[in-house]
């Protein structure tokens, strides 16, 4: 019997909206009989948003004022009416008087449904208890809604519809909007943050033909015109150290990178990275570089450096703290790697700690395996990571006085990594056998590995100076300072898959 009545009870709301949206594409023919078709309209000249109203009454206060919006409800008491606006910056109410905007406007008015955008000229003034708002003296109809919004029944908590039908969730999470406006905040202030330091901004190839500078699997395409297969690029560093090389001495870029790989809370297909290299530094002056610029975007943003995420106090404002691979797996989990010197060694504490590799995995492997699994987890307040196994690091500089060892750090906040940074490699004798390396996992079946580049090494070849470089993720950085648990809540149209018709 319950679920009979699940039934009955769905197919009576689906025939309630049936009937709506059907009375809204009559009210719709309506209009366009008597040559008041919404969608003629072409412009409506605003002068002030909802937000500007409240926190200026003092200057708008009698004054006349044009807003426009998506009414968000409305209540009809015989002659008057009151009706919320929601624009860019919040909403505003507005009073609606039969005899201030005339009979048949009020009529017209009275037929507005929720969900429509409307225009409406007043003046703003404070009604009897106290709320700033509008009264009106004309409403127009700028465009018919002809579709119900979420909440006139269950509301939007449906996460996938949330990030299919995006714009909807705009329109009924205040919040959302709000994560999405600190997001381009945020790539602002990152822009101007290396902008004051003398950086210049360039743009390099999306489809390219060899897919290097990280460990990834890369979207393959074919290039018509060409009669040439491509990739997608998975990084933006190998161009850019071609600029570096060419004496443009400080780069960066931001811009959108793709990665054949699963989706999850930290992982979407496509997302945004920026990369930057700076000639004559190492990766000291990358960590300076970024643990500054970390403060600074979340001081100008949000008008601290203390952030809050998943209820947890992130400090930005202390000296974020500096420690090897090596130690870190010491200090969280008692394992001293500097008694492992052999791959079988590395192999053989695996075992012991019940930690899964594969057969190609090398010593440097392992360390990095370890790490993933007892250290990550500690790692909530900013640590750089340093000092990682040449293994895992195929562009980085090794460490003159310990060549096992690479000049990298990470940085994690929040247990994620939020950067990644190399003293980069800049010895094309070395680059090429790393690169051979990494042909030789790419043929054992490691479809993350790298390949040759050809171009890269000649390069290289030609002279690349002492260089520092890094790697951030914006959607990390803007999960962080937006309290985001999953990327597909900082995204505006996350990777999804595609619903069969």
């Amino acid at each position: 019997m319950p679920e009979q009545q699940n039934q009955n009870q769905n197919q009576n709301v689906e025939e309630d909206l049936n009937h709506l949206l059907k009375v809204r594409r009559e009210k719709l023919a309506e209009l366009q009989e008597a040559g008041k078709d919404p969608f003629q309209v072409t412009k409506y000249d605003v002068s002030a948003h909802s937000s500007d109203i409240k926190e200026q009454y003092d200057q708008w206060e009698g004054k006349e004022v044009t807003i426009a919006g998506r009414m968000m409800s409305k209540r009809v008491m015989g002659k008057a009416a009151f009706c919320n606006v929601q624009d860019l910056k919040g909403n505003i109410q507005s009073y609606v008087a039969r005899d201030s905007i005339g009979e048949e406007e009020y009529k017209e008015f009275k037929k507005m449904d929720i969900g429509d955008i409307v225009g409406i000229k007043g003046t703003a003034f404070t009604t009897k208890t106290g709320e700033i708002s509008i009264h009106a003296e004309s409403v127009d109809l700028l465009t018919k809604s002809l579709q119900i919004l979420p909440e006139k029944f269950h509301g939007l908590t449906n996460t996938d519809i949330r990030y299919r039908q995006r714009y909807v969730d705009l329109i009924m999470n205040p919040e959302v909007r709000d994560t999405f406006v600190k997001r381009s905040q945020i790539i602002k202030e990152i822009r101007n943050h290396l902008d004051d330091q003398g950086f210049m901004e360039v743009e390099t190839p999306m489809l390219v033909a060899n897919a290097g500078g990280a460990a990834a699997r890369p979207f393959e395409t074919h290039y018509n015109a060409l009669d040439e297969d491509v990739k997608l690029r998975i990084s933006l560093e190998l161009y850019l150290k071609r600029l570096i090389v060419g004496g443009l001495e400080r780069v960066y870029e931001i811009g959108r990178v793709f990665r054949n790989e699963g989706v999850d809370t930290r992982h979407n297909p496509e997302f945004t990275l920026m990369e930057l290299y700076q000639a004559y530094t190492d990766y000291h002056g990358m960590m300076d570089l970024v643990e500054g610029l970390f403060r600074s975007v979340a001081l100008k943003v949000l008008g601290t450096a203390v952030v809050s995420y998943d209820g947890v106090e992130i400090d930005l404002s202390k000296p974020f703290e500096r420690i090897s691979m090596v130690d870190a797996l010491k200090k969280y989990k008692g394992i001293d790697f500097t008694e492992v010197h052999t791959d079988e060694e590395a192999k053989a504490l695996a075992d012991k700690h019940h930690v899964s590799y594969e057969a190609r995995h090398k010593k440097g492997d392992i360390l990095s395996l370890l790490f993933e699994e007892f250290v990550e987890e500690h790692l909530v307040q900013p640590t750089f990571i340093i000092d990682h196994p040449v293994e895992i690091s195929p562009l980085t500089k090794k460490k003159p006085e310990d060549p096992e060892y690479t000049e990298r750090f990470e940085l994690f906040i929040t247990k994620r990594e939020m950067a990644n940074a190399y003293s980069e490699l800049n010895d094309p004798l070395d680059q090429i056998e790393r690169f051979k390396a990494q042909e030789a996992l790419l043929a054992a079946g490691d479809d993350e590995a790298n390949s040759m580049d050809d171009d890269f090494i000649n390069a290289l070849m030609i002279g690349m100076p002492p260089t520092g470089g890094i790697g951030i993720g914006i959607d990390r950085f803007v999960m962080l300072l937006t309290d985001s648990y999953a990327i597909r809540d900082v995204l505006l149209f996350p990777t999804m898959k595609t619903l069969e018709k």
